[in-house]
Order: structure tokens, then sequence, then C-alpha cells
């Protein structure tokens, strides 16, 4: 087979890793903003989809069957997202003579179907909740038949993209709306399905395969309820939730249920869990997931390689009783997001990236290198850490330390929050629900400060003066640039996240220095270069990460943790100062686009009044949209933007005027 991927990003390099071991040739396609990307360096040959929008490149069946064509491409693997789940593109495939590695499309229309999906697993026996799908308007009006609380989200696809809980009636009609525009926007369907809203579930899922031949097995289960957003962020296998005949039934359920609809490759049927550990059909995701890493550490089976051989004609060759799990696997998804900030997307410029690695670590990455651009055109995901143990609490350990040492620098990123929901006595007792990160989020922010204002802060301290003493300035404008801040200075300023420490330098020897801070005398060194750099502090060894100089600011990462230290008695570069570096003025009569985006919808018209919380405009960013809020009761003097303009972090979208 010569294999054309159509998708980015990790999962792209993902598939080709297993197609490479295997001797197929692999094909990137790749949009103008992944020009640079790993997927595209790495294939063997790769082709250019034009235009700006996703339904340009990546969700554009034509184009990447003409991609196919182009290249002499016999096979295609959608990946997950984008055309994944897509009947029209198996179909297109077909009809090209192409083998599209995946299920029929006929299996994916019975699964994408929510209601006939339901309908299907009721006949087998399955549990399900009630639910109806249709456009908005038709939901408007059949809403009562689910009742409230009920879940509303993307009926053509999953992964948590467009959903959302609604209450009551006075927000369903906004809620409709929103879901159905990101529906069309990802997956390109704008229709959507709602659901009866369990209370306090877990989110367990099974893994299957099934070939050409009608064998079907399952690969056992993953708990996914580390959710923020009704997206997962930790997922693990085995579920330490179920009991073993609970396990054993949803095993058995999600056998039937696939074979029924004469389903083969790889696939997940989900559940939601209750309390009292009873179980209801949610959907299946036809295609591989995000999370299956966990699977296969777990079961040490590669999912991408049963897909291309199922693919292939070949039969499963795996029998259900010779399978089995052993020990415990985690991972954790790497998001370009602020959790501080309600998980705002945070693209942007990676000024330092660094991947932890070791025994029982694997890293499923863009594989991005130091300053690279993380783009608000696509998901925020960045990459996925898994990593196993012989039990839940050794994996757990081990994530934790890989975490540590999975460096991020330049943008905000939810690694920090990572650490703390693994070191969360409700994580570590296994209390965690869907909806416990939404709700829980303030205390979980609050809890994640804790942990970095524990830490010792001599160490990032210490790092980032002696690390700012060494820097050389390349423009070399003036002696001191030129020479470097290594120099005799006995009492330097240093700040540490804002707070300035003063530092009496008592001897200086070489690259050793002893120092005095506060009441304690210490003695210092540091070894700079490949990352991490080592601080010697008081005869102890510390793993630093040492960012660049941006502006009198020297980033340091300790312990998962990023700290900002400054040296405000150093000169700014060129002719900045450190009044003006330090300054943001901010008038409050401007609203501010919080994130690069693209404006998706003005709801506000120039002399129009508006309520303090009032939605303003809506910012897509990542996949995701962002209400823009008005910050007071005002009136609208001026529209600076209109919808599908393109916009940065800090581009002003109107001016208000007092009312």
């Amino acid at each position: 087979m010569k294999i054309l991927i159509a998708n980015r990003g990790e999962i792209a390099l993902r598939i080709q890793r297993t197609a490479r071991r295997m001797g197929f040739p692999t094909i990137a396609v790749y949009s103008k903003y992944d020009r640079e990307s790993r997927h595209v360096q790495q294939a063997d040959e790769s082709v250019l989809l034009p235009g700006e929008d996703l339904s340009d490149t990546y969700l554009n069946i034509e184009a990447i069957i003409a991609a196919a064509k182009k290249t002499g491409a016999t096979a295609i693997h959608p990946g997950y997202g984008f055309l994944s789940e897509n009947p029209l593109f198996p179909e297109a495939c077909e009809r090209e003579g192409i083998v599209f590695i995946g299920p029929s499309a006929d299996s994916i229309r019975a699964m994408g179907n929510k209601i006939a999906a339901r309908q299907q697993a009721q006949t087998q026996g399955v549990p399900v909740s009630s639910g109806i799908t249709g456009t908005p308007e038709e939901l408007l009006q059949k809403h009562a038949m689910v009742g409230f609380p009920m879940l509303i989200k993307a009926a053509a696809g999953g992964g948590g993209k467009g959903m959302r809980i609604v209450r009551s009636e006075a927000e369903l009609a906004s809620a409709l709306e929103t879901t159905s525009r990101e529906a069309l926007n990802y997956f390109g369907d704008g229709t959507i399905y709602i659901e009866k809203f369990i209370e306090g579930p877990r989110h367990i899922e099974v893994q299957i395969l099934g070939d050409k031949h009608g064998n079907m097995i399952h690969l056992f289960e993953r708990e996914c309820s580390a959710q923020r957003r009704h997206q997962k962020i930790i997922e693990e296998a085995p579920s330490p939730t179920l009991t073993a005949e609970v396990r054993q039934k949803m095993g058995e359920s999600a056998v039937k249920l696939a074979k029924s609809i004469g389903y083969y490759s790889a696939g997940t049927i989900e559940f939601l869990v209750d309390s009292d550990l009873n179980y209801y059909f949610l959907e299946m995701n036809t295609r591989i997931q995000v999370e299956h890493p966990v699977t296969e550490l777990t079961t040490g089976i590669d999912l991408v390689e049963a897909q291309l051989r199922i693919a292939g004609g070949a039969p499963l060759g795996i029998d259900q009783k010779n399978l089995k799990q052993n020990g415990h696997a985690i991972e954790c998804r790497i998001y370009a997001e602020d959790p501080a900030n309600n998980f705002m997307p945070a693209p942007g410029l990676i000024a330092l990236y660094h991947e932890p690695s070791g025994p029982h670590i694997r890293v499923d990455s863009m594989e991005i290198k130091d300053n690279t651009r993380i783009h608000s055109f696509f998901d925020p995901m960045i990459g996925k850490l898994i990593v196993w143990g012989e039990n839940r609490e050794e994996a757990r350990k081990r994530m934790l330390n890989a975490l540590e040492n999975y460096i991020i620098q330049g943008i905000k990123t939810n690694v920090p929050f990572l650490i703390a929901i693994l070191q969360h006595p409700d994580f570590v007792r296994n209390a965690i629900t869907t909806r416990y990160i939404d709700d829980h989020l303030e205390q979980l922010i609050d809890f994640v400060h804790k942990l970095k204002s524990n830490i010792d802060f001599e160490v990032p301290l210490i790092a980032g003066m002696l690390n700012s003493m060494s820097v050389k300035d390349v423009q070399r404008d003036n002696i001191w640039q030129i020479i470097g801040y290594w120099r005799h200075l006995k009492e330097p300023l240093v700040s540490l996240d804002g707070t300035i420490h003063q530092i009496s330098i008592i001897d200086q020897q070489e690259d050793r220095i002893t120092f005095q801070l506060s009441e304690n005398k210490g003695e210092a060194r540091l070894s700079a270069g490949e990352q991490p750099s080592r601080l010697c502090l008081n005869g102890m060894s510390h793993p630093v990460y040492l960012g660049k100089n941006a502006q009198g600011s020297f980033p340091v990462t300790y312990k998962g943790f990023e700290f900002e230290v400054g040296r405000p008695d150093m000169a700014g570069p060129g002719n900045i100062t450190f009044a003006e570096s330090n300054t943001l003025t901010r008038d409050s009569n401007n609203v501010v686009s919080p994130m690069p985006g693209k404006v998706i919808k003005v709801n506000v018209e120039e002399g129009q009044h508006v309520n303090e919380g009032e939605v303003l405009a809506v910012v897509e960013a990542m996949k995701m949209e962002n209400n823009i809020i008005s910050p007071k009761e005002a009136i609208i003097e001026k529209l600076l933007v209109k919808v599908g303009d393109m916009v940065d972090g800090s581009q002003k979208l109107m001016q208000l005027q007092m009312d």
C-alpha cells in the first residue's frame, strides 16, 4: 500500500511511524500553515491543499482525493477528527478504487445517526438513554421529549467538540445555535443531538477491532472521566472504577453491537457509567481514538498496524481468550490553553520545547521545535504524554515525573494543571467524574498555585540570576552587551514572578558564587548547555530548564512550573526602558480580543445600548467559540471588525461610550 494520510500533527506522525515500520510509503497533505510541520517533512511525498479555511483543506474531500490520484496513493488513512467519520469520504475512495483505512460508509452512517445508533443498541440489549437529533429549530420544538438537564452535541462527530449542558429553557436557543455552528465548522455537518444528561457519571469506553471476515474482539476499556469542556484530558487503562463482572459485560456489549452492523477496523463504543455501575450506551466512534496509546501499552497491540492489516483484507489472527490487560497506563493530553482563564485557547510562539523520555514513557506529539508557532486555526492539542506502570500508583508517579520534564515556554499550557490533578487526593482515590473539573475549577486552580508556592523559590531565583549574568546580546550595540553581564556586580536586583529580591554576592570564582539572600548564605554553580541545565545549590543538584532572554526576562521551569526571573538592574534591549516594557496601558473604552482567532459573529451595531456581561461578539480560536463580553453598561460607539476578520491577541474589536 501507498498511504495518503488525510490529517495533520501528531496523529499523522503516529500513522507514519507504523507505516514506515511495515514498509509502506506515506503521503502527507497540508495547508499553508503546516508547510514546515514535521508530518510534512517526514512523509515520502507531500501535497499542498490550497485555501484558507478547513473546508478548503483538511475537510475538502475532492482536494484530498485529487492529491491521492496525483501521487498514486492506493489507500487513505483519515486519522481522527476532520473527515474520519464522514461516510462520504469512504464512498469517494471506493469510487476511485482507493482503499479507505477504516470502516465502511454503511457502518459510519449506522453509528453516525444518534437516534439510529441508540435504536440499534436497544435491539442488541445494550442500555441507552433517551435522545433526539435535528436542526436547532427542530430541537427547540421537540426538546420536551428529553427534558432538562440535557446534553447538546454534534450529531456527526465526537471528541467533545461542540458539546454543552443545558439546564433551563432560557439558555437553550443560544446553546443550540452555537453547537450547530461548531458542528458545521468541525465536522462539515450542522446537525445536532440532545440527550438526557446523567448527573455525576464516569466516561468509560471499550476498544474494539473487527476484520472483513466477521471476526470481532474487544481490547478492554479505558476510563476518560477527567474532562474539561466535555473533552478528555486524562485517560487510563484499565478503568480503576469497574469490577471484573461489569468489565466483562461491557466488553461483550461492545462486541455484540459492533458485530451487529458488520463493523471492521478499529472503533470505540463509549458508555456512561453511573454511581451504581449501571452503564448506558453513549455513542460509537468509528475511527481510531486520541487515547488509543493506553490500550496499546496495556495489551501490546499496535492498533494502527491492525487497521492497516484489516484494510488489506487480512484476518485479525487474535483470539479474545488470549487477550489480557498488563499493568496500568495513563495518558495526559498537552494543550495550548490557560486553565486559570477557563481553559481559554493560547496559541502563539513556543520559545523552548523539550519532551521527556525514559523507560515506559511515550510521547505522541507534533514533534515541534523551539520557535514554532501554534496556530489558532486548529485544535489546541500539542501532544500526548503516555506512561506505563505495574499498577496505577506506579504509573501516576511516573506520569508526574514525566510532566515535570515536559517543557513548553512562550505560551500557556495545561502542564501545571495536569501536575496538580495527578497529585490531588480526589484523583489518587479515583473520585473524578465527568463534571468534576468544571465543578471544582476554582479550587483546582488554587491547588495549582499552592503547589507552585511550596517549591523552594531559591532554585529558580538563583538559576535565573546566574543565567542572566552570562547572557550576551548578539546585536552588540554597546560595550555592556559585548561583554555580557558576568561581571563584578556585588548586589544584583533579581525579580521572581514580580517580587524583587536583593542578593549580595560575597565571592565569585570562575562559574561559582557565594551569596547572601535574606538571612541565608549559600553557594551555587550553574551548568548550562543541554536541557535540562543543572543548578548545584548548597551541594544539591537541581534540573532546571532555562529559557531565552526576552526583554530582561529569564524564564526558568522547575518541577514543571515556569518562573519569570527578571533583572531590573540590567539595561533593556534596544531603546526599551524597563518602565516601558513592564507597563501595559489599557483603555477601558476599548473591547480587545483576548486571543488570536476569527470573528464569527457580531451581535451588536453602532449606537446600540449594551449591558454589562452582554455577549458582544464571538471569536473562534482552536475550534472553540469564545464569547466577547461587555465589561460595563455602555453604547457601542464604533465597530472595528466584521464577521470573517482574523484578529490577534491584542486587537481592538470595538469602542464603547459610557451610557
